[in-house]
């Protein structure tokens, strides 16, 4: 259960926090579906019944996956997205004073690429 005590003290004063999401921004500018057709090779991986639901900003769907001794798995994935003002807000209410939202290409993670609508996921760093 979400507790606002519990998180406050869970990093020291001048603590940081570095974590990478969703961007919703992503998904309200492009197609998620296009998005996994494009990168299925990756780790033989492919989605199936691909669906963004626009209230909750979750992406439901199912992920086939080939191991390396060709074992096929399936997931049934249902993952949340979050936009900039929505992480700035959930942060500062936490005790974050200083938060930089920037943008991550799959696997690459930089403070020198800004946020796109282009950028799948985000990096985010925040100083308490």
């Amino acid at each position: 259960m979400w507790n606002r005590s519990t998180h406050r003290a869970s990093l020291k004063q001048h603590g940081k926090f570095i974590f990478t999401t969703l961007n919703g921004l992503f998904s309200l500018h492009n197609s998620t579906e296009k998005f996994h057709e494009a990168n299925k090779n990756e780790g033989n991986t492919a989605c199936k019944e691909n669906r963004f639901d626009l209230m909750t900003f979750r992406e439901h769907n199912i992920v086939t996956v080939q191991d390396g001794f060709g074992n096929e798995r399936t997931l049934q994935a249902n993952q949340r997205y979050y936009i900039p003002p929505e992480l700035t807000w959930l942060l500062k209410t936490v005790g974050f004073i200083k938060i930089d939202i920037y943008g991550a290409k799959l696997g690459a993670y930089s403070r020198n690429d800004g946020l796109t609508l282009h950028d799948f996921e985000m990096l985010v760093i925040a100083d308490k």
